[in-house]
């Protein structure tokens, strides 16, 4: 299993292309739950990430009907990125203030996580994130109104080989 950075200048990039539309290659969950996690998904597969193909558990799109839960559901995201050990994405949850450029930021009330969100700058300790459903580029995360954050600091990848 080989380890590698992601590529966040072409994560970033891809979030700027497809922010405010919809890449015709993935469909668009907005009214089914939402498209942030599956928009974040797309951002760190642009970057590089390898797709993860383990039946239930794993991290991959082929088609609406055939992904895993981790690359559209919020929560499942952050089990597979925080415990993955095989091949994709891997990463840790960091306290808000170390957010950093190709993070992810999932924004939660109560006692549950909703909405996630591409860092794409920081600027004075303050991060700027990409997202879908509420469309947003370079929006201040103060912009929004949430009850709890977690940021998801994106190590890097793995693949076989």
């Amino acid at each position: 299993m080989t380890e590698y950075l992601l590529d966040i200048e072409a994560e970033i990039s891809y979030a700027r292309r497809w922010a405010f539309s919809f890449s015709p290659d993935y469909y668009n969950f907005e009214d089914l739950g939402g498209d942030c996690t599956n928009f974040i998904s797309q951002c760190l597969y642009a970057g590089g990430a390898v797709m993860n193909f383990t039946p239930d558990t794993g991290w991959y799109y082929i088609s609406q009907n055939d992904r895993a839960a981790a690359w559209t559901g919020v929560m499942y995201f952050y089990r597979f990125i925080v415990n993955n050990r095989s091949a994709g994405p891997f990463g840790r949850e960091v306290p808000l203030a170390d957010a950093a450029v190709g993070d992810v930021i999932q924004l939660g009330s109560g006692s549950r996580f909703y909405h996630s969100l591409l860092v794409t700058a920081v600027r004075s300790g303050m991060p700027y994130v990409a997202a879908h459903t509420f469309a947003a580029f370079d929006r201040p995360l103060d912009s929004y109104s949430y009850e709890k954050a977690r940021c998801i600091n994106i190590i890097g990848a793995r693949r076989y080989g």
